[in-house]
């Protein structure tokens, strides 16, 4: 980015992304909340019979790795980069398990790593299919390893940079699984994501997608601050502005993304008319913007994301209209339900329940698909078959 660019007219700031009073459901878990034994909270979630197996056999592997340490792995490649860590393929040297390993290298006081570590442990405790599972986490000198279930179909950011864009119907299954992950968070583990966003969605060749990397160590949060400049293109209006975190802004990362993995592109600024012709292979004349506006601003001399300074994006989702989805392109349920993701204004945006219930979602959800995104994901990221 040109640092000639580099403008900040509101006065805008990063703003501290933890250790804020709100609402319930919005703070970080500092111990883990008492729950049912296993099979209660299985039957309570209403999972198909292949959801609970396939949670069942995960468990069943997790029960037999107790301790974690640098001698147990061995690390077979890398995977990509988190906030603040790189992540890892390892192989568990004695169980023979595949795991993916995000290793966070921190300068600070023995106290706080043992605090992170403590914090973590929250994670024992979510058992849901549209959560990614976790073995357990372990500090070596300044890291921080936090141990992961392994997910072969590797990030949605990735899958949509191998496949340009993602059909409307199998970002119909993810709006269903990242709704009832984020549910599942809030009711049951009394957490909010507070970071939404395509590279924290995971898939595996099962067609299964659940989300990670979510705030539930606010002390490694705090710790991490420095590196969350990815995060923050997604962050709601409000919170740029200085508002507190509620799940209406985890909605509001969850809109966004869903809106770039149709496109193609992150969605600010909003592509105009003639570069939403170009992406669909249609005439500009053809465009039809669904909330009605003549076409996207031009926004000073950047108009694509990648040209955009950090403080320009940021003034840009404050004070321009939402990002907006071409009519006849997408269907008229796709475009009301991302719609209702994206309202400036927190109190206007869909809650989790009403978008569990919108005729969208409800298209989506339970439906069998007869392993056809399954077969997307291997075919997309080249996922070896067994032999």
């Amino acid at each position: 980015m040109s640092s000639g660019k580099r403008r900040n007219p509101l006065g805008l700031s990063l703003p501290p992304t933890v250790n804020e009073n709100s609402e319930s459901g919005d703070g970080v878990a500092d111990e883990a909340p008492s729950q049912a034994p296993i099979e209660d909270q299985l039957k309570k979630l209403g999972l198909t019979e292949p959801q609970k197996q396939r949670l069942n056999e995960w468990l069943q592997v997790k029960e037999g790795i107790q301790d974690l340490s640098e001698d147990m792995l061995r690390n077979e490649g890398e995977l990509g980069h988190g906030n603040g860590g790189v992540v890892h393929k390892v192989m568990h040297k004695v169980k023979n398990v595949v795991m993916a390993r995000k290793l966070v290298h921190l300068e600070v006081k023995p106290s706080v790593r043992q605090q992170i570590v403590k914090e973590l442990s929250v994670l024992h405790k979510c058992n849901s299919p549209y959560i990614v599972g976790f073995y357990g986490a372990f500090i070596d000198n300044n890291d921080i390893s936090i141990c992961m279930e392994y997910m072969d179909g590797l990030s949605l950011d990735i899958v949509m940079k191998k496949a340009g864009r993602l059909p409307e119907k199998f970002v119909g299954r993810i709006s269903v699984a990242v709704v009832r992950g984020l549910t599942y968070l809030k009711d049951e583990i009394k957490i909010l994501h507070r970071d939404v966003k395509p590279s924290n969605m995971l898939v595996n060749s099962n067609g299964e997608i659940k989300l990670c990397d979510f705030g539930v160590s606010g002390m490694l949060i705090d710790s991490m601050a420095n590196s969350f400049v990815g995060t923050r293109s997604y962050m709601a209006p409000e919170r740029l502005t200085g508002s507190h975190y509620t799940i209406q802004s985890d909605i509001w990362s969850f809109g966004l993304s869903l809106i770039e993995l149709l496109i193609g592109r992150y969605p600010v600024p909003a592509p105009t008319k003639a570069e939403y012709a170009q992406i669909f292979g249609l005439q500009e004349s053809e465009i039809e913007l669904a909330d009605g506006r003549t076409d996207a601003p031009e926004y000073q001399t950047s108009n694509t994301p990648a040209a955009m300074a950090i403080f320009e994006m940021l003034d840009y989702i404050v004070n321009e209209p939402p990002p907006t989805l071409p009519k006849k392109v997408f269907s008229e349920e796709t475009i009301a339900f991302l719609s209702k993701c994206v309202k400036k204004v927190p109190g206007e945006r869909a809650t989790l329940k009403a978008l569990s219930t919108d005729p969208f979602f409800t298209k989506y959800a339970d439906v069998d698909d007869h392993g056809e995104f399954a077969a997307f994901v291997t075919k997309t990221i080249d996922i070896p078959r067994p032999v």
